[in-house]
């Protein structure tokens, strides 16, 4: 799946991650998947993240918050994940660096960039992402990795090929301006190639991976 989409687009497979997206799928599968030598998963709801993972602490996992974020939320998230991608507005940012523990080592964040200006879905105006990212990188506790997107849903391949150049094509401005970033986390199960094809570093999979949800 991946190194076919990369070897179309003229890539090395290596250059992409794959988060395996586990919410709604039962310990069991997780425990299977990270036996076979996946070790980041990403989860879009607190609870059912913060069971799991104590289920699950005896093995080497490390998990991605991919969902939207409720400021009640963030204490467990500074808490309990190595990265958050979902990270929207200055009111998060400040949370979470105050909440992470000083035991632990940087948060890795990513930005969520409402690429596609749908009303109803989380994410940062492309034209909020600079200040965003200056506060980010100036904030202890974290550290900003990049950007994450979710396109608008379509049947289009070039309608979705183009949000995710919009994306690339901020995650590159922030790059001039300054900001050392090394994640574009784009493309699911349903548009991989063409998100690799823009120059994701980063899927996230679910579906494929683990089968229909319960």
């Amino acid at each position: 799946m991946i190194d076919s989409a990369c070897a179309d687009a003229g890539r090395d497979a290596a250059s992409v991650r794959l988060l395996a997206v586990s919410k709604r799928h039962p310990v069991a599968a997780i425990r299977k998947l990270q036996a076979q030598g996946q070790l980041a998963f990403g989860e879009n709801y607190v609870d059912e993240a913060l069971e799991k993972q104590a289920a699950l602490a005896d093995v080497d996992i490390e998990w991605h918050y991919i969902g939207p974020i409720q400021s009640n939320k963030t204490r467990d998230l500074a808490a309990h994940f190595q990265w958050v991608q979902s990270v929207d507005r200055e009111k998060i940012l400040k949370r979470l660096s105050a909440q992470r523990p000083d035991d632990l080592p940087p948060m890795n964040i990513c930005l969520q960039v409402n690429v596609d200006a749908e009303p109803q879905k989380a994410g940062a105006a492309p034209a909020d992402l600079p200040g965003l990212a200056e506060l980010a990188g100036g904030l202890p506790g974290l550290r900003l990795r990049g950007l994450m997107c979710i396109p608008r849903a379509t049947d289009s391949i070039t309608q979705t090929r183009a949000s995710f150049a919009r994306t690339r094509e901020c995650f590159e401005a922030l790059c001039v301006a300054g900001h050392e970033l090394d994640t574009l986390s784009m493309g699911m199960s349903g548009d991989i190639a063409p998100a690799i094809a823009e120059g994701s570093t980063m899927v996230r999979v679910g579906t494929a991976l683990f089968g229909p949800r319960d």
